[in-house]
Parts: C-alpha cells; sequence; structure tokens
C-alpha cells in the first residue's frame, strides 16, 4: 500500500529546507567535495612539476584507487557501527591536515626550502585514498537518515546537483589559485575542508544500532550478499556498472578534441565538462519535480538514452554537436544515479546501510576506473571512433538485457513504498 506525498511538503525546495541536519550536511558535503577535487588538481600539477613523469601521474591516481579497493569492506562494517555524521567529520579532519601539510611543505616551514617530494605526494595519495573508501560510502548512508523517504529522491538529486557543482568549479578554481601561487591553493582547501569538519559536527544523525555479532568475515561480507539476495539492490547497482563500464568517452576526449574536432585545450576543457553542465541541469529539475511513478522503466530508458547519446559523440565531427551529445549523456546519467541511489537506500536496512554503501560505491568506481581502460584498449584495436560507438551501444543493450533478467526493477513503479 502507498501513501500519499503530503502536498505541503512535496510542493517545492521548501521541503528540503526545513531539514536543518541535512543542510548542513549538504554544504559540508559541498566544500569537502570542492576542496578534494581542488586538492586533486593542485597534486598533479605539483608532481609534474617535481618529475616531469606522466608514469608518476599514473602512480598518484594508482595510489589512491589501491587503498580504496582494499579498504571498502571494512569501511562499510565500521560505518554500520559507529555514528556516521563523525565518521564523515572524521574524513574531512584528515583531508584538512594533509591541505596542511602541504601548505606547510610548499612555504617550507622548519626548512630554508620546500620539502613536498614525489615519495611524499604518494604517500599522500594513499592516505586520500584510504579516506576515500570511508567518506563516499558515509555520505551514501547519512541522507536517507536525516530526511523522510517519501522526499529521498529530492534530497539526493539535490545531493547530486551541489556535487556537480564542486566537479565544475572545484578543478578550475584549484588550476587557478595553483597558477598565482600553490600555497595558496592547499590553505584554500584546508579552510573547505576545516569549515566543513565544523559543519559535520553539528549534524546528528540516525546512529546505526550496533550489532552484538562479533566482527567476523561474514559480518564484514554481508552487504556483498545483501546486494546479491535483493534483485532490484543487484539490478540497480549492476546496470551502472556494466553501462558506464561499456559507455564511458571521457578518456578519449583528448584524441577527439585535437585530431576529430580539430580543436584546442579550450574545447577540450568544454568537452569534459559538458557531462556535469548536463546532469547538473537535470539535478536541478529532479529538484523541483522529483520521479514519482515509472521508475524501473525510467531507469533503464536514462540507461539506453545515455548509450545512444555516446553513440552520436562517436560519429559526430561537429564541436557542438559533440558538446550537446556529451550534455544528454549527463542529462542521461542524472536520472540513473538518482534513481538508483534512492532504490538502494530505501531497499537497504539503516543497519546495513554503510556496508551496502560501500560496495556500491567500489562498484562506481571499478566502473570508471575500468571503463577508461577499456575505452582505452578498444580504441587501439578498433579505432576511436568505432570504440565509443561500440561502447554507447553496449550500454544500449545493456538495458535491453536488464529489461528481460531484473523483471522486478522494470516494472518498479514508486521509489518509495
Amino acid at each position: 500500500m502507498t501513501h500519499p506525498i503530503p502536498t505541503q511538503e512535496a510542493s517545492s525546495f521548501k521541503a528540503l529546507r526545513s531539514y536543518k541536519a541535512f543542510m548542513r550536511f549538504w554544504f559540508a558535503r559541498l566544500a569537502g567535495t570542492t576542496a578534494n577535487q581542488m586538492l586533486m588538481v593542485a597534486l598533479g600539477w605539483h608532481m609534474y612539476e617535481l618529475t616531469h613523469s606522466a608514469w608518476d601521474l599514473g602512480l598518484v591516481g594508482l595510489f589512491q584507487f589501491v587503498p580504496a579497493l582494499i579498504l571498502f569492506l571494512p569501511a562499510g562494517h565500521w560505518i554500520d557501527r559507529l555514528r556516521r555524521s563523525y565518521i564523515f567529520t572524521a574524513c574531512l579532519t584528515v583531508q584538512a591536515l594533509v591541505a596542511a601539510l602541504l601548505y606547510m611543505g610548499t612555504v617550507g616551514v622548519g626548512a630554508t626550502e620546500p620539502w613536498v617530494t614525489r615519495e611524499l605526494i604518494l604517500l599522500i595519495s594513499v592516505i586520500l585514498g584510504s579516506v576515500r573508501s570511508f567518506q563516499s560510502a558515509t555520505q551514501q548512508a547519512i541522507s536517507p537518515t536525516l530526511v523522510p523517504a517519501h522526499i529521498l529522491s529530492r534530497a539526493i538529486a539535490f545531493t547530486s546537483g551541489g556535487n556537480q557543482l564542486a566537479v565544475i568549479g572545484g578543478p578550475a578554481i584549484g588550476g587557478l589559485l595553483y597558477a598565482l601561487d600553490p600555497s595558496v591553493v592547499y590553505c584554500v582547501c584546508f579552510t573547505l575542508f576545516a569549515f566543513g569538519m565544523v559543519l559535520g559536527l553539528t549534524i546528528k544523525d540516525a546512529t546505526p544500532i550496533p550489532s552484538k555479532e562479533p566482527t567476523t568475515l561474514k559480518t564484514i561480507t554481508a552487504g556483498i550478499r545483501f546486494i546479491w539476495n535483493n534483485k532490484i539492490v543487484l539490478g540497480a547497482t549492476s546496470l551502472d556498472l556494466f553501462a558506464v563500464l561499456l559507455g564511458g568517452a571521457t578518456a578519449l576526449l583528448p584524441i577527439y578534441a585535437k585530431d576529430i574536432l580539430n580543436a584546442g585545450p579550450v574545447e577540450l576543457g568544454i568537452l569534459r565538462a559538458s557531462p556535469a553542465f548536463g546532469a547538473l541541469i537535470m539535478t536541478i529539475l529532479l529538484t523541483r519535480w522529483p520521479i514519482e511513478r515509472f521508475a524501473g522503466k525510467r531507469m533503464l530508458g536514462a540507461v539506453a538514452l545515455f548509450g545512444i547519446a555516446t553513440a552520436l559523440f562517436g560519429v559526430s565531427h561537429s564541436l557542438w554537436l559533440s558538446i550537446l551529445a556529451l550534455m544528454v549523456t549527463g542529462v542521461a546519467d542524472s536520472i540513473s544515479v538518482v534513481i538508483r541511489m534512492t532504490l538502494v537506500q530505501l531497499e537497504t536496512p539503516n543497519e546495513m546501510r554503510g556496508r551496502v554503501s560501500a560496495v556500491n560505491g567500489i562498484f562506481i568506481g571499478a566502473s570508471n576506473q575500468l571503463g577508461e581502460f577499456e575505452s582505452g584498449a578498444s580504441a587501439a584495436l578498433l579505432g576511436p571512433i568505432a570504440s565509443v560507438v561500440v561502447g554507447g551501444v553496449g550500454s544500449v543493450l545493456i538495458a535491453l538485457i536488464w529489461r528481460y533478467q531484473f523483471k522486478g526493477l522494470f516494472a518498479r513503479d514508486r521509489l518509495a513504498p
């Protein structure tokens, strides 16, 4: 039996503003994500200035991904045993200390010259990757404890919009500040992390009921078993994994900009930002007009649209058509993400959300990282245009296959039961 959405709460964005704890969490997350995006840009530039090595640039990403992969199961376990707002705040605190360390190393505190080295940046990359394994899953698990179920999709859309703002603005601001002075960007990152940390201390989320079970391999891997046994959650998470794995074209954008569209670095930046702009526009619309009916059909339809737009980008030789196609991929991805995240959180009991969110987070990370590898490998074999087109068609086929393999997901009507 479904419950009607209260007209007063569902009427506008005011439905979210009335939940002060959620808004504090939103601003804390926005500050932390913006600072993290700035920090990633600065670390990359700093490493390249020190070593002039593309290999070392790759190591920065690898040294972040491997700890996140190793720690995602233990992270989910502890997220379900401790107050999540405390874990979120602790993650911001560690990143604030990292930014402070980089600031001191850049200005040469305690020495006659700067003492940031290649080895220090790689060590910091390991720390940031470890923190990410806790923070990403914690952020996913907090929202359902701060707002009621009937406006959760609106809250997730609003949160996704803030994340897109950070993804668009963070790297641009970080690059600009680094050009002025590397110490400035690290100082601003510390300020933003500290601001998020202070806000995090004011959040009172619903603490999971501590389990009396001993910490064993069975309890740590409970999130994997839960996803495998819940076909709605399994279908939603695996759909995103395979669709992004096949349909991602981000890694090939430099080739498209230079060799196919005859464009330069400015146009490349626009191409890279286009999916985020499309996603931002859609999340704003979903915040105002949330998805209330035909959730499963719309999710699968969004994945199919993502594949079609990717294939269109693959065959385009027009800069503006390529930008438009990438914006449509962002729109489709935003719809899919909001539905998937809402379904996963609503289908998962509060005491399991940390472990399930950790598994979901590693699925997202794997799809992005492996998707870039798949794009590069297939482009080397087939050429960039064929690689992108085949990937887009593959995403459409995945949506069709999932329509029949996960009939419960396809038939799902309302997000909140």
